[in-house]
């Protein structure tokens, strides 16, 4: 376990370095909107579009992976709308809900891929782009219909889609894997390009955690925001690492895998709170609350899952 922690550590070194930077004097606080539009549309589709084109997806087992993952969120999705009778008898306000709801199902891609590669090398990176390809659409799709149910959000799924389908995420992956299968060769200056973005993408996605976290959240949080940490941190990687080895996933591509499960949620999810209706404070205070306790909890995580993947 000491090799995990000491290996994910620089990545959380990264992440306090951003808040730190956020709350200081000696970065020009207008740079942040701009640096995190930078990353969600320039850097971060040319990593990902970047590893999938040159991917080799032997081995991968991308139709268990698939059905293990997208099955996982939508056992988890279930699972936590069961919550809701519990959870309105104990005054928690629809909007909160929703909040506990996102927090649950999201995943911060960007730390997987910065902590996968560490560990794992180009497995790591490879497997954990495939699983944000597979996992972007049906999370989404989840999280807004919950907005929209329980909080009033805006109801145009027309716009929905056409987020989805425009999503530069989403798009710079389905771009990447038709390269890849149809074997396209990128003009080399221009893949090397494109590379070079890329290699700036993980460390500056993990300065924008950091400059979204909110410390005073991490302090005394709520019961109902240690119920959001305790469902991502725990019960997503239980319900996603027997998924997968149910269905033959073994080895590192397992502990991959699980360390998608095991990160904590993603940060755009804030937004998404902001704009739906959502409790945004709550979704603030429980990415703070995870982003902290998984410094702890992702070693464990993988500690476990290592005698499962040797099985």
């Amino acid at each position: 376990m000491t090799v995990v922690f000491e290996s994910i550590l620089p990545v959380f070194l990264l992440v306090l370095l951003g808040a730190w930077l956020k709350r200081s004097t000696f970065v020009d606080q207008n740079l942040w909107l701009g640096l995190e539009q930078f990353g969600y549309f320039i850097l971060f589709p040319a990593l990902l579009f970047s590893t999938l084109a040159q991917a080799d997806f032997a081995g991968l087992q991308a139709d268990a992976t698939a059905i293990a993952t997208i099955g996982s969120v939508s056992l988890m999705s279930i699972f936590v709308l069961l919550l809701w009778p519990i959870l309105r008898d104990r005054q928690v306000s629809a909007s909160s809900f929703t909040s506990v709801f996102q927090t649950a199902t999201r995943w911060n891609g960007f730390m997987a891929l910065a902590i996968a590669h560490k560990l794992y090398g180009s497995l790591g990176l490879t497997l954990t782009a495939l699983l944000m390809t597979l996992l972007i659409i049906p999370t989404n799709l989840y999280n807004i219909a919950a907005l929209v149910w329980f909080a009033g959000g805006n109801r145009d799924f027309r716009r929905f889609f056409m987020r989805i389908a425009t999503n530069p995420i989403i798009v710079s992956s389905v771009l990447g894997i038709f390269v890849n299968l149809i074997g396209l060769k990128i003009y080399s200056p221009l893949m090397a390009t494109i590379e070079m973005l890329a290699s700036a993408s993980l460390s500056l996605g993990l300065v924008m955690v950091g400059a979204g976290l909110r410390a005073s959240d991490a302090l005394k949080p709520s019961a109902v925001a240690l119920l959001a940490v305790f469902l991502k941190l725990i019960v997503m990687p239980v319900f996603m690492v027997s998924a997968s080895y149910l269905l033959g996933i073994r080895g590192d591509a397992l502990l991959v895998i699980a360390l998608g499960a095991a990160v904590p949620t993603a940060m755009n999810g804030y937004l998404l709170a902001k704009q739906m209706n959502g409790d945004a404070d709550l979704y603030a205070a429980v990415a703070t609350v995870q982003t902290v306790v998984s410094f702890f909890t992702i070693p464990l995580v993988l500690w476990l899952t290592t005698y499962v993947a040797a099985g």
